[in-house]
Parts: C-alpha cells; structure tokens; sequence
C-alpha cells in the first residue's frame, strides 16, 4: 500500500505492539492517574455564525476516573513516561487520549452538506481526509453531529430509527468530511434492506482509502449491547481504526436495566472488546445534552487528521 494510504492507523490492532507504547516500562503493580479534567484548550472569541471554536464550558460535576498507564492511547510520534509528573495534564477531559503536537487546527468553521451515496464508488472524489460516525439505531449519532458543528439541523434527527440509508459527506472548513453513516440494528427495517446497509457500509470501511477513523458510538447508559460488542470486533479483526465515542454520559442515574452508571457501562464494554484488540482503542465519553465531549471530539480529530496529512 503507497504510502498516502497509509493514515488508515493500523497501529491501533497491529499484531506487534506500536514504537510508542514502548515508552510503557511494565511495573509489577498498575500504574494509575485519577483526573477530573484534564485539557483546556485555547479560548476564542469567535461566534456561531463565525468560525466555530473550541471552547471551554460548564459541565456538572463529572467522576473522577482512573486509568492505568497500559490503557492510554498514545498517538504517533508522542513519547510518554510513568516518570512524566504533567502526564495527567497532556489527556484529554473523559477519555484516555494523551494530547499530541497534532493537535491543532481543531475549529470548525464552515460545515455544509455535500451529498448522499449509496456506493463507496460514489462517495467525493477529492481526496480530503474523513471521519465516519456509525453507531446502533437511536445511539445519539444525529445529535453529536449537530452538536460537533453547533448547528441543529446540519443533520436532521429523527424520532423513529433508521431513518440514515445513504452515507452522506459533510463537508467542513472545505478541508475534511465529517460522514453520517446508516444505523445497524434497527429491527423495523426490512431485512433486505438492513442487508443492504450492512453491506455498504462494510465495503466503505474497507475500501476508502481517504477514511481517518471510524467513530463507533456506543450507548453509555446502558449495558453493553450484542450488535455493538460484534461491530467493533469486526473492526478490530478488519484492522479499521476505531474510535469509541460513548453517548448518553449525561444519563447519571442508576436505571432498571442494569443499575451501573456510564463510567461503569464504558469500563464494561472495553473488558469485553480488549481480546480483539492488541492496543487499547482511543475513547471519548460525550453527551449531546451537555455537550460533555464535543471539543474534546474534535481536538482528536484534528490530531489524527493532522498526522494523516503529514504521512
């Protein structure tokens, strides 16, 4: 494979472990760092009919999380050490993404929609690097897609699922695509019909040679799911690089199906999708309430978009 298409990241699930994780000594006992926010980014004073920016804002009191050294995702051409005493500083707010010098240019400042397609064969031809968001029928996708641009009808949401059957580019800052992909697991639809989307959607990860990352939503507020548990397993057999955005963070109290929180759902789900995976997948817990995430969402994208470009 010529190198341009290379930014697919297959560091993420790689048999041997990437050059970057050798900068984990492995201690007898796990190290962890507990953080209850960690990354604040630049300020601006732009609005939403300007450039869009990365901004700080007020969430509720968020729990305080705990990951061990080995969880961390760190990006390429990022040295970390257990010696580092601002290491905790360097990870983004609710996820397990240590910062990189890529990470800059994240404002959105023009978002617009391009087209629909129904083939990968059919997708822009322009070469600009592309972000895919897929998730379960009813995850939230719509909502975060909205709320990564701070418009509310960029993508229309629907209250019935599995209203997405095309893979629709969003073109932003007319340099990247943000790109809505159909939801799986809607039962309602007619079984040729989830067949059909099953297919094309699997052919585009696969065969689009411009795709950055795959952002799989997962529902926080609620156990782990069969159908997600399988999507992000193929993914991790197919060697797609893959983001995990948990959805729903906002949902704290404790529910009948299942009675565990969100941080506790996340924690769940990475248990059970770790044999697929040889290095740990980046994650980001959101919510499209609170907007818990979006920069945070953003800063990673243009971290991996930025490398993407530069290789």
């Amino acid at each position: 494979m010529v190198l341009t298409q290379l930014p697919r990241f297959h560091f993420l699930v790689l048999k041997k472990a990437p050059l970057s994780f050798n900068f984990f000594p492995k201690p007898k006992l796990p190290i962890k760092f507990t953080f209850p926010a960690l990354f604040t980014a630049p300020k601006s004073t732009l609005s939403t009919t300007e450039p869009i920016p990365i901004t700080d804002f007020s969430l509720p009191e968020e729990p305080r999380l705990e990951i061990s050294l080995d969880k961390l995702f760190v990006p390429p051409e990022t040295e970390v050490s257990c010696d580092d005493p601002n290491l905790s500083t360097r990870i983004l707010k609710g996820s397990n993404i240590v910062v990189s010098k890529y990470a800059r240019e994240a404002q959105v400042v023009q978002a617009e929609f391009v087209k629909s397609s129904v083939r990968t064969e059919g997708c822009p031809s322009d070469g600009l690097p592309e972000f895919a968001l897929v998730g379960r029928s009813n995850v939230g996708k719509s909502s975060l897609l909205n709320s990564l641009v701070r418009r509310k009808r960029l993508a229309l949401t629907s209250k019935k699922p599995g209203k997405t059957q095309c893979i629709n580019h969003f073109r932003i800052n007319d340099s990247w695509y943000l790109v809505d992909l159909p939801g799986y697991g809607y039962a309602a639809a007619p079984q040729e019909l989830r067949t059909d989307w099953s297919k094309f959607t699997k052919d585009y990860f696969i065969n689009r040679s411009t795709l950055v990352s795959v952002f799989l939503l997962i529902d926080a507020s609620i156990p782990a799911k069969k159908i997600d548990l399988e999507y992000a397993s193929w993914l991790g057999q197919n060697q797609i690089p893959m983001t995990l955005i948990f959805t729903k963070c906002d949902k704290r109290k404790k529910r009948k199906t299942g009675g565990k929180r969100p941080e506790e759902n996340v924690s769940d789900f990475q248990e059970l999708i770790r044999g697929f995976f040889q290095t740990v997948p980046p994650w980001i817990m959101t919510s499209s309430v609170t907007n818990q995430g979006r920069d945070e969402i953003l800063l990673h994208m243009a971290q991996l978009r930025n490398y993407w470009l530069k290789h």
